[in-house]
């Protein structure tokens, strides 16, 4: 990837101009600010609000006769089935951003490259394998009797988390370099997520969920090599 960073004429920095930047430092010590109050306000407002806000929503009552038997049966012995469909929400909701998160680094790296490069077939396959975990998932859910297509919590959070880096993929001035460096960041916390998910699964008594799980995550160790290995290889080849 011929990505490496270039030296221009940046000048954000404050090396770039002492003079102004004491200016700066005397105005702070000579203009106080017109609004009283320090940080430990912003502080004690977060709290406020924190306090009184409602939750991000809810994970909605099983639809079906299946489902609410099934939840009723996990609740008899203990066992909180609401956590796992709001887990299962996250990673179905986490999944598809993934898909189109693929999608847009493809769309790059065929703006910025050979249009058959192995760059691009490595991420069409972590794209397509991203896309049968969205289903699995789907399944999973539907298996405990729940609805696919409701948002949880937890799949509302996974949304928002997953704008910023559909942010830094689909700018058109991000390099490949930068993308692929996103895409690490999602890679690294899906790798987490579905061993976490497998351990959920067991402990909530679904041993054969976890068991479909496992493909899944050994997907996701085989996508985190590969986007690593993708990234350093580049990186040690521009530093030398």
């Amino acid at each position: 990837m011929a990505t490496s960073a270039k030296l221009g004429h940046n000048v954000t920095g404050v090396q770039m101009s002492p003079q102004d930047t004491q200016s700066l430092l005397d105005a702070v010590e000579q203009i106080k600010p017109d609004v009283p109050g320090d940080s430990k306000g912003i502080m004690l407002e977060r709290v406020k609000r924190a306090e009184e806000a409602d939750r991000i929503g809810s994970v909605p009552v099983p639809g079906s006769a299946k489902g609410m038997l099934k939840s009723t049966f996990d609740m008899a012995l203990g066992k909180s089935p609401e956590l796992l469909v709001d887990k299962l929400g996250e990673r179905l909701a986490f999944e598809r951003s993934g898909v189109r998160l693929y999608d847009a680094m493809i769309a790059k790296a065929k703006a910025l490259g050979p249009a058959d490069s192995e760059l691009i077939q490595v991420l069409q396959h972590i794209r397509d394998e991203e896309f049968e975990h969205m289903n699995m998932v789907a399944e999973a859910i539907e298996t405990l009797g729940a609805d696919p297509t409701a948002q949880t919590p937890c799949a509302d959070v996974a949304g928002v988390k997953a704008m910023g880096v559909m942010q830094v993929l689909t700018d058109p001035r991000t390099n490949l370099a930068q993308g692929m460096g996103a895409l690490l960041t999602i890679e690294l916390e899906d790798n987490a997520a579905w061993e976490l998910l497998i351990e959920l699964a067991e402990a909530g008594g679904h041993p054969k969920i976890a068991k479909g799980f496992q493909k899944a995550k050994d997907q996701e160790d085989d996508h985190l090599i590969k986007i690593k290995t993708l990234v350093r290889r580049d990186l040690m080849v521009q530093i030398k």
